[in-house]
């Protein structure tokens, strides 16, 4: 029992009797002590739970151990306020030991930790510095992106328009807005170029009249440099402000404004030309104010005037523009009522020329018809003079005809060509027949040379290009008195292209295409060089030529070099001189035939050249033609053939007179329907083909309009008037052979 015997307590005695209050709120003390100690380490191991980035979990767990061994001392320190047993003291020592241990062991670890957590310190105020730097930059962003808005805002404002009177005013009103400015102007060179002129003012309604040097060192210094420039409040270009009592003058900025195509500028005296070519903006902030110019304010002052020296030059090149546009507008309205009143004068003169044309052709067709019924007559030797003189007139008359409207046709571009598929050789065969009795008159020696390798055949209008020939041709049997004519045709050769005389010649090589290079050279009269541009303009001629020699219409060499033109050719011609002879060179682009095409040329119909005499005798044929003189002409050249002739005067009477018996009907077709109906009536009347007559139709119109409609309505041939008994010779022959014929136009 040993609790019985005090006295056998190993509890170290207290110096001084214990004192009752003191010992109860010593008790008290550390029951709140322990308590207090064991609420920590919860909340350690909550913080430690919920902490995900804490690096020193363990020294948390190492220091709750601590505070609970603590705790634990100052709990066990109840019992020791009463008497306690050896138990009690062997406890109590046994946890103030270990405190003492952990304790040290945690003293220990902070002094390593202690520095990592005065560097976590530092990094925490160097973020903080960096976040505040961060929030400095951001100000400085939002700062320029206020500032971009500005300008986007201005840049919007100056280029809404175009007028470059509203862009500049536009500018100082914006610009006044957005700085808050007191005043703002513009300052603009003059016609010299040796002052500046006040333009445009923010405040003052009517500033025209101010003007400084512009050699001043201020403006200098404004000009030479591309920043805006702060500038003293009291140089002239900024005492634009009234004058009030005393003020402290706000800041005053410059910036210089680029002013491109300065030229076009014509405002309040602008310069035509200047070295300057600048103008002056000046800024002012308010009076009294402690406000300055900030960076970006002026980066948005430097930016503007760049936004306004572009809006300025697009408004400079815009009404250059305009202006064109009017000049064009006004050209084109000239060019339309020229090109309208050119056309009323082209319709007026072809409307002429057509009726000229069929008009000159009736009376023509008489005379050639009646001179030619004449020539076949007895006759005197003087009398067949005089018959056959007016037959050469007339014919060279005729020929006049034909060329004027070919010019005319030309000139309009009226004029096609005819593609047609024909015997090359027979063109120059026709050619040499039609020119040789004139030679021979002259005693001229004419000679064809045909190269070996010119084909038989080719693709082209036969039609211009033997007229062209025979106008070539024709003129060297005129002016050649003597000597001797040759003409040639050959394949033209690459290298023939080169030729210096012909430099904007530029032929285009195919495979299914070649150039004919024709030469003619007589040993006539010649020209002077200088004469020979002349030779291919319209009723123009050499000067020698018209004094020494037969004159002509001068539309031959005009009309061929046309219808060359028309063939994608070209043509020249060469002389050295007065009595040395003229060689006339052209080339003219042909296609190549199919051999299908060159197997069906035995049966096509060919241009009427010389044929020979064939009885007619029993042919019935009708005529018909409203124009007594005509019908009387026609009949007289088919009565002289031998044919059987019945005449008649209306659509009516040949209906009416028409019969199975007649083989062919000439009728005429001038520019109505009449003629064209007439056709169409008669084969509606003889249903079977080999029942109706062949129908001609007689006309003088050229046009192709008359040979469509012809061929529209069903006709088996067309022939021009005038008509000679050699070419009605030739009509009859080709119709009865090939039963249709139709003339070229």
């Amino acid at each position: 029992m040993w609790f019985k015997a005090p006295e056998s307590c190993n509890c170290i005695e207290p110096q001084w009797p214990a004192d009752e209050l003191l010992v109860k709120y010593q008790y008290i003390s550390d029951f709140f002590i322990a308590l207090a100690y064991f609420s920590i380490p919860l909340e350690l191991i909550y913080f430690v739970k919920k902490s995900a980035v804490f690096p020193y979990r363990w020294v948390l767990v190492q220091f709750g151990a601590f505070i609970v061994l603590c705790g634990a001392t100052h709990l066990i320190n109840l019992w020791t306020f009463t008497i306690h047993t050896r138990t009690v003291a062997i406890v109590m020592t046994a946890a103030k030991v270990l405190t003492a241990v952990v304790s040290c062991i945690t003293a220990l670890m902070l002094v390593h930790i202690i520095p990592d957590l005065l560097s976590v310190k530092t990094r925490e105020l160097f973020l903080k510095n960096k976040a505040a730097e961060l929030d400095r930059e951001m100000g400085l962003i939002r700062t320029q992106e206020e500032t971009g808005r500005h300008v986007r805002m201005l840049t919007h404002e100056i280029r809404s328009t175009l007028d470059r009177h509203t862009i500049l005013k536009t500018t100082l009103i914006e610009l006044g807005r957005t700085l808050a400015l007191e005043e703002c102007a513009l300052w603009m060179p003059t016609r010299t170029g040796l002052e500046l002129q006040l333009a445009y003012t923010l405040r003052q309604q009517n500033p025209v009249g101010y003007t400084v040097p512009i050699h001043l060192p201020v403006i200098n210094q404004v000009f030479s440099s591309n920043r805006a420039v702060k500038i003293s409040p009291n140089c002239p270009v900024a005492r634009l402000r009234p004058h009030t009592g005393k003020y402290m003058p706000g800041e005053v900025v410059a910036v210089r404004v680029p002013l491109l195509n300065l030229s076009n500028f014509q405002i309040y005296d602008w310069p035509e030309v200047s070295t300057r070519s600048y103008a002056l903006m000046v800024l002012m902030l308010p009076s009294d104010s402690a406000r300055q110019w900030h960076v970006h304010e002026l980066e948005l002052v430097e930016v503007v005037a760049d936004q306004v020296a572009v809006a300025l030059s697009h408004a400079a090149i815009l009404e250059e523009s305009m202006r064109a546009r009017n000049m064009l507008m006004e050209q084109n309205v000239a060019l339309d009522l020229a090109r309208r009143e050119a056309e009323t004068a082209i319709h007026a003169r072809n409307d002429f020329l057509a009726v000229m044309n069929h008009e000159m052709r009736t009376p023509m067709h008489a005379i050639i018809a009646l001179s030619s019924l004449l020539q076949e007559t007895e006759l005197t030797a003087e009398q067949r003079l005089m018959v056959e003189t007016i037959l050469k007139s007339s014919n060279l008359l005729a020929t006049l005809i034909n060329d004027v409207l070919d010019l005319s046709r030309l000139e309009d571009g009226s004029l096609q060509l005819e593609t047609t598929t024909f015997s090359l050789h027979s063109v120059f065969r026709e050619v040499l027949s039609l020119i040789k009795p004139v030679a021979s008159v002259k005693k001229l020696s004419l000679t064809l040379h045909l190269a070996s390798d010119l084909p038989a055949y080719a693709v082209g209008d036969d039609k211009r290009l033997m007229q062209t020939i025979l106008n070539v041709v024709g003129n060297a049997v005129k002016f050649s008195k003597e000597g001797s004519i040759s003409i040639s045709a050959i394949v033209a050769k690459p290298e023939s292209f080169k030729d210096a005389r012909i430099p904007e010649f530029h032929p285009v090589s195919s495979d299914n295409h070649f150039y004919l290079r024709v030469q003619v050279k007589d040993s006539g009269s010649g020209i002077h060089p200088q004469d020979i541009p002349k030779l291919f303009t319209k009723f123009a001629q050499s000067q020698a030529v018209t004094t020494k020699g037969p004159a002509g219409s001068g539309l031959g060499l005009a009309i061929c070099r046309r219808f060359v033109n028309l063939m994608e050719g070209h043509i020249w011609i060469e002389s050295e001189g007065i009595g040395k002879g003229c060689t006339v060179t052209f080339f003219v682009k042909l296609g190549i035939p199919d051999r299908s095409n060159e197997s069906k040329l035995a049966f096509a119909p060919k241009v009427m050249g010389n044929h020979v005499t064939t009885n007619f005798g029993g042919l019935k044929v009708l005529v018909m033609d409203d124009n007594g003189v005509n019908r009387s002409v026609t009949k007289g050249l088919l009565l002289h053939l031998g044919c059987d002739v019945t005449a008649a005067g209306s659509s009516e009477e040949c209906l009416r007179i028409i019969s199975p018996e007649h083989r062919v009907v000439f009728m005429d077709v001038c520019t109505g329907l009449d003629g064209y109906e007439l056709a169409i009536r008669i084969q509606e009347k003889f249903k079977k083909r080999q029942d109706r007559p062949l129908i001609v139709a007689l006309t003088g119109n050229t046009n192709k309009v008359t040979k469509e409609n012809c061929m529209r309505v069903g006709m088996d041939g067309l022939i021009l008037k005038p008509v000679s008994v050699d070419k009605m010779r030739g009509v009859l022959s080709e119709l009865l052979e090939h039963r249709v014929l139709f003339e070229a136009i």
